[in-house]
């Protein structure tokens, strides 16, 4: 009876301890977790990545033409200004030089020159006798008419050795845009066109930059305010064998993309002997406070 008695006081005592042991779980735990989360905070953050070139261009020729020369090829490596082809150029070859004959010719000039100081000379004959009145006012008039004829000529021979130097430079550079040069240093991925075919406002060649390499990467928005230009960081390529660069942070954006929760990061490697693929994914780690 005694224990039949006891039995509803013994169950609610059990229900009791259990809550009681129960919080004191939860209150314990609080400190742990807390504890783990400032742990994580100070740790090295982690993010996924992809490499880029720095640079990517299509190369055209600016005018339309047959290719007379491609001097490169697949794979090959390029420098800002090198020549990668030429355009068939014989017609303005032939206009150079026409041009560069008349803006070098100097007889007309030479010829002016020799009449005005001629006709110097007359005019000061021409007063000398006007001053004895051997002459007339009409006879000097007509030398110091002739005198300034003479000048103009001269003048006008100058004006148009210039025009010819300026047709010169003119032709120059519609030679000059027979040669196509490369605008970047970097590696020819892609090749359009073979010499012989016509060039139509398309591209000849494809060329990318990859000094420096250039790695972008979506970090959380919990980063925000932690990552900044001109920070080192370390990229992680996933290729068979586990290789690390050193890279600095280059750009951080500054629109978040709501739908991952991710705002960009891009960081720039140096690759000068080009042992750094583009296109490959990677792992970039950047160590913050």
């Amino acid at each position: 009876m005694r224990d039949l008695g006891c039995r509803p006081n013994c169950t609610i005592s059990r229900v009791v301890w259990r809550m009681s042991f129960a919080v004191l779980l939860l209150w314990s735990a609080e400190p742990i977790s807390i504890k783990a989360a400032s742990v994580a905070s100070h740790a090295d953050r982690h993010a996924r990545c992809l490499t880029k070139p720095s640079g990517e261009v299509l190369i055209s020729a600016p005018v339309d033409g047959v290719i007379e020369s491609m001097r490169v090829n697949l794979g090959d490596i390029v420098k800002q200004g090198d020549v990668v082809a030429t355009l068939e150029a014989t017609r303005e070859t032939a206009t150079v030089v026409y041009a560069r004959t008349k803006a070098e010719m100097v007889a007309a000039i030479q010829a002016a020159q020799f009449r005005t100081e001629f006709t110097k000379r007359k005019v000061a004959r021409a007063k000398d006798l006007a001053k004895m009145s051997a002459i007339g006012q009409h006879e000097l008039d007509e030398a110091e008419t002739e005198h300034r004829l003479a000048e103009a000529a001269v003048a006008e021979a100058m004006e148009n050795q210039q025009l010819a130097r300026e047709e010169l430079r003119r032709a120059e550079a519609e030679l000059a845009l027979r040669t196509i040069h490369s605008p970047l240093s970097g590696l020819i991925v892609e090749r359009f066109l073979s010499p012989g075919e016509m060039v139509r406002q398309g591209p000849l060649l494809k060329a990318v930059q990859l000094h420096p390499l250039q790695v972008d990467a979506l970090v959380p928005l919990s980063w925000v305010g932690k990552l900044f230009p001109g920070m080192a960081a370390e990229v992680r390529l996933d290729m068979g064998v586990s290789h690390s660069y050193t890279a600095r942070i280059d750009l951080v954006g500054t629109l978040a993309d709501g739908a991952t929760n991710t705002f960009a990061v891009r960081l720039t490697v140096p690759n000068s002997e080009y042992r750094i693929p583009a296109g490959l994914p990677c792992t970039v780690r950047f160590s913050t406070p």
